[in-house]
């Protein structure tokens, strides 16, 4: 099989096995021009599979979760489904969430490449609904997360009152969204209420993978400290840029994707079984209480997990039978 059949055949399995497109249903392709070969690759498998597709083309955002074009924020709301293969993610802005709120089903797949999506896609999705659902479980009704691992992250996280949400990719039903593919468990911790230190050694959005870790300072909900090179300048540059939201902790998430790798892509990084992923900036979509136009998840590999006091994941195995 060709490169060419294999991405096909990953748009197909997308379409119809994880967004459930139906012939009656309109569907919105929204790409840019960094991921046109993507984006063409999803309108021309959605014509035989739905009444009406519409693609959608739009110059790559700078960050993620900044707002796409008002007049594309209004298209939104007009179809039954829209998969949007972009540059940076759509998944934190105010158009993607008004669209959700209408009914409209939505998998963003922000950074996507055509590898990872081959390769992410042909993971079995009763698998990850499977590990999902199990982790989902344990970390609903906890008060506090503690991570820990040997290259010095300590830091801890009050999350009592905050629902779990389960990412499976799968989006069937009426107003439902999250990435495609997918694999994770995650929440928005208590706002003010992380503490402790955070070595990032796989990777973090905007940056890709890590030449050398991320530490990361937190107290009361906030990054006080960053250090770690040139790539932890930059962060620390783009996070000043966008005001001090940005430095609050937004997520603390588990990937459950068994068929994902660390690549340097978060959308697919933050899904690798075995890791750990903590954002700073906006929440809103989770159950939080962050706006602003900034959502940057970090990942840390190898980790040990406490949900109150019990081990979850120990050197980035699932403890879950």
């Amino acid at each position: 099989m060709n490169k060419n059949d294999s991405l096909v055949q990953a748009a197909d399995k997308a379409l119809k096995d994880y967004m459930g497109l139906s012939p009656d249903e309109t569907l919105m392709v929204l790409t840019d021009t960094n991921m046109q070969t993507i984006g063409r690759a999803l309108y021309n498998s959605s014509l035989g599979y739905c009444r009406e597709s519409i693609y959608v083309e739009m110059k790559p955002r700078e960050i993620n979760g900044q707002e796409p074009p008002e007049q594309i924020a209004e298209m939104m709301k007009s179809v039954d489904v829209v998969i949007a293969p972009t540059y940076r993610s759509l998944t934190h802005t105010n158009a993607r969430r008004e669209a959700s709120k209408l009914g409209v089903r939505i998998g963003t797949m922000p950074g996507i490449t055509e590898e990872a999506m081959v390769r992410c896609l042909s993971a079995k999705a009763s698998k990850i609904i499977e590990t999902t659902e199990k982790l989902s479980a344990k970390m609903q009704n906890i008060s506090i997360i503690r991570v820990v691992t040997k290259k010095g992250t300590d830091v801890t996280m009050s999350v009592k009152g905050r629902d779990a949400i389960e990412s499976t990719g799968v989006l069937r039903n009426i107003g439902e969204s999250g990435n495609i593919p997918s694999g994770e468990v995650y929440l928005a911790p208590l706002e003010r209420k992380t503490n402790g230190i955070v070595v990032f050694d796989g990777s973090f959005a905007s940056l890709g993978l890590l030449d050398e870790p991320i530490t990361i300072e937190f107290v009361d909900g906030y990054a006080e400290k960053i250090t770690g090179g040139a790539q932890a300048e930059k962060l620390l540059a783009t996070l000043k840029k966008v005001g001090r939201d940005a430095f609050a902790v937004g997520e603390f998430g588990i990937g459950t994707n068994y068929k994902a790798k660390l690549t340097g892509n978060i959308l697919e990084d933050e899904k690798v079984l075995g890791t750990i992923h903590i954002a700073l900036g906006n929440n809103l979509s989770m159950g939080g209480k962050i706006s602003i136009g900034i959502h940057l998840d970090g990942l840390v590999t190898n980790p040990i997990v406490y949900f109150d006091n019990e081990l979850i994941m120990h050197n980035g195995k699932l403890l879950l039978d």
